[in-house]
C-alpha cells in the first residue's frame, strides 16, 4: 500500500481520480485546498478475484428444481424474460458445464456455459436492469475475460435478499421492494 498524492486543475479531479482508479486498487480519494487529491492505493492484481462455484451456488436448487422453474417460467411466463431468468438459466448452465469438466458432453455444456453468461454480460451492460456489478461491472476486463466468473458473481449477489438490511444498496433478489 502507498500514498499518492496529485495536484490537478480543480475541473480534472473527476477525470484524475478516474484514472487513478482504473490504474490502482482505492480506499479512498481526500480531497484538500480544492487542487490536490491524496489518494491510498495498491496495485492491481491481474487475476480477477470471482466467487468460487462453491460459494456462488451455496444454498441454490437442485438443477432438476432450476430447470423445471426455467422451463415453467419460460412457458407460462410473460413475453419478456426478465434478468432472473437469464441470471438463473446462465448459472444453471455453469452449473451443468462444471459437474464433468473432463470431455464428453462437458464441451458442448461448456460451450453453452460461456454463451449464457456472455449474454447476461452483454445485457447487463446495456443497462436494462439492475445488477450487482461488485467488484466487478458488466463493461470491467475482468468481467469481459471471464463472463461466467461473471455469472457466480452475480448469482452470489442475487442469492442474498437484502431487503431488510441497512445497506444503500437495492435488494437485487428483489428490486421493487
Amino acid at each position: 500500500m502507498f500514498e499518492i498524492r496529485v495536484i490537478c486543475d480543480p475541473a480534472d479531479t473527476d477525470d484524475v481520480t478516474k484514472a487513478l482508479a482504473a490504474a490502482f486498487t482505492l480506499s479512498d480519494v481526500r480531497r484538500r485546498k480544492h487542487v490536490r487529491l491524496y489518494a491510498t492505493a495498491e496495485p492491481r492484481t491481474t487475476e480477477a478475484r470471482w466467487p468460487t462455484p462453491e460459494a456462488a451456488y451455496d444454498g441454490a436448487p437442485c438443477i432438476a428444481d432450476e430447470l423445471d422453474w426455467l422451463n415453467r417460467t419460460a412457458a407460462d411466463g410473460p413475453d419478456e424474460l426478465d434478468r432472473d431468468w437469464y441470471l438463473r438459466n446462465a448459472a444453471l448452465s455453469d452449473r451443468i458445464a462444471l459437474r464433468e469438466p473432463n470431455g464428453g458432453a462437458a464441451a458442448d455444456e461448456a460451450e453453452v456455459a460461456e454463451a449464457t453468461a456472455v449474454y447476461l454480460l452483454d445485457s447487463d451492460k446495456a443497462g436494462r436492469e439492475l445488477y450487482g456489478g461488485i467488484p466487478y461491472p458488466p463493461g470491467h476486463p475482468a468481467s469481459e475475460a471471464d463472463p461466467r466468473g461473471y455469472v457466480r458473481q452475480e448469482y452470489a449477489l442475487w442469492s442474498v435478499c437484502t431487503c431488510d438490511d441497512s445497506s444503500e444498496l437495492p435488494c437485487l433478489k428483489h428490486p421493487s421492494a
